[in-house]
Formats: structure tokens, sequence, C-alpha cells
């Protein structure tokens, strides 16, 4: 877990996890964003990565900082992506993964999780988020989104953002357990970088506008039947909590219309196709004029279930 009286990550840490991931995951296409108008929105193609998502950067990072201590297995609480990206490097390196995941996963990450080898435990959706909250002292409980060795490898996003487009003014992130969101802004900070980190939610809950609001942690409505996983809960984890106020710099929030939205367009005019989080900061930047650019729109992932898919090309939303 993170220290709750740290709020920064040395730049080497980024650099070294850099270093350290090369050869499992992939330095991913920024891609320019055809849309009306002569708004500069690029995509950060995390989808295009071996296993789908921006995962397989911080679960390789996590089981290689730590090899000696999961010779004999890991385990994880996680929605599908954070599994796949570790289940992924686990195979890669011999160590048996075991996940636990909410029942309200998709079905696509499920399969995909079994196919790399991985044990699957579906649990209650409660039972899953306490797993989260208030997660195991066990080194080989990988923690999807608190880790230091996570948010390291989150952040070497951040670093080929800045290498390949300097002067980048906001990235944009969707906001689930925090880990994407707070690593890249931790990152951006530690490169020295002017660059605004904002996470995007959505109207089916929206925990972190409201801990910036109140100034803490604060339960807030969130449902999880919606087509998009991976993305907000009934509160920010308080693990998190010091590194999320002290480096994003704002939220915004998309609605499940105009996410379908976004993923209709990418699939229309890239041929890109990306989950309900990966989309979401594509709707956001679409949205929110008010956003300084040139924005870079974190695409995490590309786990669309195919009936969902078809819904959303339909002009509908799931």
């Amino acid at each position: 877990m993170v220290n709750p009286n740290v709020t920064d990550i040395p730049l080497s840490e980024f650099k070294d996890a850099q270093n350290r991931i090369r050869g499992i995951a992939i330095k991913t296409p920024l891609v320019k964003l055809q849309v009306e108008g002569d708004r500069e929105i690029y995509l950060k193609l995390e989808n295009l990565q071996p296993v789908g998502s921006f995962k397989i950067r911080c679960a390789a990072n996590a089981l290689l900082k730590r090899i000696d201590l999961v010779k004999n297995g890991a385990s994880t609480a996680s929605a599908g992506n954070f599994a796949q990206g570790l289940a992924y490097a686990g195979r890669t390196l011999g160590i048996p993964i075991n996940t636990y995941v909410p029942e309200t996963a998709a079905q696509s990450k499920i399969e995909a999780l079994k196919r790399l080898g991985s044990k699957v435990t579906p649990i209650p959706y409660k039972d899953w988020w306490a797993m989260l909250a208030n997660p195991s002292s066990d080194p080989s409980f990988i923690h999807p989104a608190t880790d230091p060795d996570v948010l390291a490898g989150n952040g070497t996003i951040a670093l080929e953002i800045l290498d390949e487009l300097a002067d980048t003014a906001t990235v944009i992130t969707p906001y689930g357990g925090g880990g994407l969101s707070v690593g890249i802004a931790t990152a951006l900070k530690a490169a020295g970088a002017k660059t605004k980190l904002i996470a995007c939610e959505t109207e089916a809950g929206a925990p972190l506008q409201a801990a910036l609001t109140a100034d803490k942690p604060t339960q807030v409505e969130f449902n999880t039947k919606t087509f998009i996983t991976g993305m907000g809960g009934p509160t920010v984890l308080s693990s998190i909590w010091p590194l999320a106020k002290a480096h994003i710099a704002g939220t915004v929030q998309v609605s499940l219309a105009q996410t379908a939205e976004a993923i209709k367009l990418m699939a229309e005019r890239h041929h890109i196709i990306a989950e309900g989080a990966g989309a979401a900061p594509v709707a956001a930047a679409l949205s929110h004029a008010h956003l300084e650019g040139p924005i870079v729109c974190v695409v995490s992932g590309g786990h669309l279930d195919a009936n969902h898919l078809i819904t959303i090309l339909q002009g509908n939303v799931p």
C-alpha cells in the first residue's frame, strides 16, 4: 500500500520501471483524433498493449520488482484489466496468478483471464471492493491501484507522452481505483512538466469529485450495472487519496451516452475499439471545450463486449 505520508515518487523510479518492463509492454502510438475544428486531441492507444490495456505496464513492474517473493504465485482483486496484465506477465515469468473479480466483471475479461491461465474467483461487488479498500499485507497480493510499483509502472505512460509531445497541456485519464491517474500525474510532476492531469468520471458515480469537494474521501451513489467497467466506485480509496489530492488538477464528468458516442467515433474514424473506460477521456475532451490543448486522452483499454459494441455502432447506449 501507499504510505499516506508520501506524496511524491522520484523520477528515477519511473525510469527504472520503463527499463524493467521493456520487452513485456510496448511503447504505444500517439495518434491525433480526427475531429472537426482546430482542437488538438491525441489518443494514447494503450488498448494496443499485448493484453489490450495499460495494466500490463504496472503488473509487469510489480511482479518483476518482487519476483523472489512471488515465485509460488501472486493474487489480486481486479475488474479484469489489471488481472490480465498480471496473468500475462505471470505466464511470461512462470508465476501462477489467482484473481478475485467482481460478479459484474465483463464476460470478455473473464474469458481472457482464463485463456491467460489465471484462476478466476468471482465474488460479490461489495466483497471485492472491501479487498481493495482493506488490502492484505501479504506481499504476494498485488493491489491494482495503490501499490507503489503499480504507480511507477503506470507513470511510464507519462514519460512516453512527454517524449513524443513535450508541449502537452492536458492529459485526461479515466478514474477507477486511482492508480492510472495518480501514476501519470506523479510522473508528470517528477519530470518537471507543466502538464495538468484531469481525471474523468461518469454519471454512474464520481467519488473523486466528491472527495475533492469535501476535502476527504466520501461515500457516493455508484451504479455498477453499466457497460462501463473499471471506472468509479463508492468512494476514493483512503490509501490513494493523499497522492490524488496532491497531483490531480481536477475532474470532469461524462454521461454514458457521450461515452458510447466516443466509442462509435473512434471505431468509425480510426478503426479503434475502446472499452467504456478507454473512451471516457475522449468523451471528456470532446464535451469540455474549456480544457487546454494539446490534450492527450489515455485510451486505457479495448475490452468491450461484442454485444455492447454492436449496440453502440447502431447508435444506442447498452
